[in-house]
């Protein structure tokens, strides 16, 4: 690509896994120069790297993750964007009367501070106006908030100063998603991302590539081991690899009866959050991208296609970079789950 090319590199940092991704690009070419994956050890009484109440990150043990990462990977770039996980992030959207440009920051400081759940004085915040009409005597506008607590983000910059990172930027996951995983002839209409996270699952609405509402709950991979082991009566391993093997397929009898009810749970939530979006803003949402480690689970796309009557694909953010062909069935196996990861070093290009 040249020695003009720049690097970029992302960083997602999940409940069970640190996930790296560097991209160089040059032009409007990207290239995947390194990738890099750390899974915790897949048992039920670990505690993750994230505070089990607090929900803010265990810096010292990501950072020693991420140095042994860069080592293993051999990537000497320190600065990085970082995702901030959707279970921290704070997301609401909400409308403002007619009023001047020059009074729409106040009255979203004003907003805000019936919308956010903590003391401003807590939190960073942000926003975004995803809908703007023009009207007598002004503009009617709707309005993106996104607030996350400072105390995540200190621990963020603890991790930083550990692993001798430079911060580029700090996002919420679900942008990096919807950045990495939109193919381009949907990135005009609205889209609903489903991201299955070992903790939560959260199912975003995306138009023309800009959030319009996010919403988590607690069914997660996580949740459907634990469903297995109580179950089956076996142990979290075996729950796990059984999951794995097998997932939604009808043959297993013993694994399907398990989990089709989970899956059927999923469902359901997303298609609340559709028909909500539908009714709301009256329009059609027909295409549902799956991303997240269990997004691969065997028959899960199938089954959500025929429960929700959509078109549903699982997210392949590597088709926006180029890369050797010889990795081609490894990145294939592995996109669904660097969705975030891809996003991130994409945000900088």
């Amino acid at each position: 690509m040249g020695i003009f090319a720049k690097r970029y590199l992302g960083i997602d940092i999940g409940a069970a896994s640190v996930k790296v991704v560097e991209i160089s690009a040059f032009g409007k070419r990207k290239k995947l120069e390194n990738y890099a994956e750390f899974r915790l050890p897949s048992k039920n009484s670990l505690p993750g790297l994230f505070h089990k109440k607090e929900l803010v990150l265990l810096s010292d043990e990501a950072s020693e993750i991420l140095e042994a990462l860069f080592k293993r990977a051999k990537i000497k770039k320190k600065k990085a964007v970082l995702s901030l996980p959707d279970f921290s992030t704070f997301f609401t959207t909400f409308s403002l009367p007619p009023m001047t440009e020059a009074e729409v920051p106040q009255a979203v400081e004003f907003e805000a501070r019936h919308h956010i759940p903590l003391p401003l004085s807590e939190v960073v915040f942000d926003w975004q106006i995803i809908e703007k009409e023009k009207v007598l005597p002004g503009i009617k506008l709707k309005v993106l908030l996104v607030a996350v607590p400072n105390r995540v983000l200190e621990g963020y910059q603890r991790l930083a100063n550990l692993a001798k990172l430079e911060i580029e930027g700090m996002e919420a996951e679900v942008f990096g998603l919807i950045r990495s995983s939109i193919p381009k002839k949907l990135s005009q209409k609205a889209v609903c991302l489903v991201d299955i996270g070992w903790e939560s699952t959260t199912v975003s609405i995306s138009k023309a590539k800009t959030l319009r509402l996010s919403y988590s709950f607690d069914i997660s991979a996580k949740e459907v081991t634990q469903a297995l082991v109580d179950s089956l009566k076996i142990d979290w391993l075996e729950a796990e690899n059984l999951k794995r093997k097998y997932g939604l397929d009808p043959e297993k009898k013993e694994v399907f009866n398990v989990l089709t009810p989970k899956a059927a749970e999923i469902a359901r939530e997303i298609n609340g959050v559709c028909q909500n979006f539908e009714q709301t803003e009256g329009e059609k949402i027909e295409d549902v991208i799956m991303a997240g480690g269990m997004a691969s689970l065997f028959g899960l796309k199938e089954f959500l296609s025929t429960q929700l009557k959509r078109n549903v694909q699982i997210a392949n953010p590597f088709s926006q970079i180029s890369f050797p062909s010889i990795l081609k069935p490894r990145l294939q196996e592995l996109a669904p789950s660097f969705g975030v990861a891809v996003g991130m070093a994409l945000r900088e290009v």
